[in-house]
């Protein structure tokens, strides 16, 4: 058994690995180690029912959804035929002013969830994202054929869309730290693979395991994301002790 003596000697990357390693352990309980009296087994999520909340919610809402994208699908196919090239709205100082409004609250609450490091501003960022993309689509588009039309363009491509460009890589680059960890504590380790692959319910779920790599160890310098685990003076220092 290792002593307090034996890991002050130890590298700082060598007690590095050797928490990974026990980590690890921890994480993945041995498939021969039957459940105390009284502890019910917690296995991971292996089905569609086994996962949280109620199965049927899930079909009814990803029929909504497939229904939603099929309906406006047809009813952008009557509006292309339908509306006229021209027309003179009402209210459109309400309309923009709202707009810019809604822009402002949310430019607010994004920055306050930043800065107080808050899960929602990965919610915020996405919404963000979305109101300039619109911004910038609707300046552009409403302004054509006028004298406002390059000054709309270019508030959108130097201003606008970047700024939406943004918004998006910093809510992916949240997302993935929050998988990298989820991961760690499950005791995985490895590249994190793009978000379309990652089953929605993290490490518990089904396929998570299959995307990366079960064994746990200390990231390669220079290389985020990627990790190897070797037999150093740490894990052999274990062995021997045992």
């Amino acid at each position: 058994m290792i002593n307090v003596d034996e890991l002050r000697r130890m590298s700082p990357d060598e007690r590095a690995e050797l928490a990974c390693a026990l980590a690890a352990l921890e994480a993945s309980p041995r498939e021969d180690a039957a459940p105390g009296p009284g502890v019910p087994e917690q296995p991971g999520p292996r089905t569609e029912s086994d996962l949280p909340g109620n199965p049927r919610s899930r079909a009814f809402a990803l029929v909504a959804v497939i229904g939603c994208g099929l309906a406006l699908a047809a009813w952008i196919g009557v509006l292309a035929v339908t509306l006229p090239r021209y027309y003179r709205s009402g209210g459109w100082r309400g309309a923009w002013v709202g707009f810019d409004l809604g822009l402002l609250v949310t430019f607010a609450i994004t920055a306050w969830a930043g800065w107080r490091h808050r899960q929602l501003v990965i919610i915020c960022l996405v919404v963000l994202a979305t109101l300039l993309c619109c911004d910038a689509w609707f300046d552009v588009t409403l302004d054509l054929r006028t004298n406002d039309f390059l000054v709309s363009l270019l508030m959108a491509l130097c201003v606008e869309l970047p700024l939406a460009l943004l918004a998006v890589i910093g809510a992916r680059r949240l997302m993935r730290l929050n998988i990298r960890a989820a991961g760690r504590m499950a005791g995985l380790a490895g590249r994190i693979p793009p978000l379309w692959k990652i089953p929605l319910y993290g490490p518990g779920s089904r396929g998570f395991r299959t995307l990366i790599p079960a064994e746990p160890c200390p990231p390669v310098p220079g290389e985020p994301g990627r990790a190897t685990l070797s037999a150093g003076p740490a894990l052999s220092a274990q062995g021997a002790s045992e």
